[in-house]
């Protein structure tokens, strides 16, 4: 075998493919084997969405192979990296945040539809930790979760634009101001958690507040949208996902 070659699942712990009686691999066999292959990586997927739910996209890879009854080196076959198994486990979740901006705008009322938008994704990151974390990087290597994405964020824009044209939306408010609130109340929930699990909603509401005061102040100047992008891809390499711009 050559340096650097993987070995299949099935040989992966010494176990010869099995073979009939001529020399020839078993068809049968192959197929379990792949069948096999493909529980292992939906065991994995699946502990994986509860695990980084529960503990944020920082938790042990080890956990999640044990609780999913595999080892460690099978884990790191079906999913080289943890940006990818990150990837595997929460489309679905940002499909849901894709889907929440696509509502908003279907909304008769363009403040409602752009209030209830912030509060609705608020909710998905007060029930997953790992959603929560994603929400403030990137995930770069993965094209599916980056087109999700820049697909709910052309729509959130649009959600903005819509608000402020409507004259519920402060005119200074910008794309990176939702960001900034993103990061703000995972903050929030991580340390009041456990004692105080709904006072997020309060903070949000405060926030949703000085998003709509006409009145108020000019703001300082907004991040830009690079220096967020620079941030979104230290916290992703933080986290062990390898955030690239």
């Amino acid at each position: 075998m050559r340096a650097g070659q993987q070995l299949p699942d099935d040989q992966a712990g010494g176990t010869p493919a099995a073979q009939d009686p001529r020399g020839a691999a078993d068809p049968e066999a192959s197929r379990r084997l792949r069948a096999d292959a493909a529980r292992n990586r939906a065991a994995i997927v699946a502990v994986a969405r509860d695990v980084f739910a529960e503990q944020g996209l920082e938790a042990p890879l080890e956990t999640i192979a044990a609780r999913a009854g595999v080892g460690i080196a099978t884990l790191y076959r079906r999913f080289p990296s943890r940006e990818k198994l990150v990837a595997a486990a929460l489309t679905e979740k940002v499909a849901e945040y894709a889907a929440a901006a696509e509502q908003a705008l279907a909304a008769a009322d363009p403040w409602d539809g752009f209030a209830g938008f912030v509060l609705r994704i608020c909710e998905l990151q007060a029930g997953d930790r790992g959603l929560s974390d994603l929400l403030s990087m990137t995930l770069s290597a993965d094209e599916q979760v980056e087109q999700l994405r820049r697909t709910a964020n052309e729509r959130v824009v649009a959600l903005i634009d819509r608000a402020k044209a409507g004259g519920g939306l402060r005119a200074d408010f910008v794309g990176e101001d939702l960001v900034l609130l993103l990061i703000a109340t995972a903050a929030v929930m991580h340390v009041t958690r456990a004692d105080a699990p709904g006072a997020w909603r309060r903070f949000v509401a405060m926030a949703l507040g000085a998003f709509r005061r006409q009145d108020a102040p000019d703001l300082p100047e907004p991040p830009t949208t690079a220096q967020m992008t620079r941030a979104m891809v230290r916290l992703a390499t933080e986290r062990g996902c390898g955030g690239r711009g």
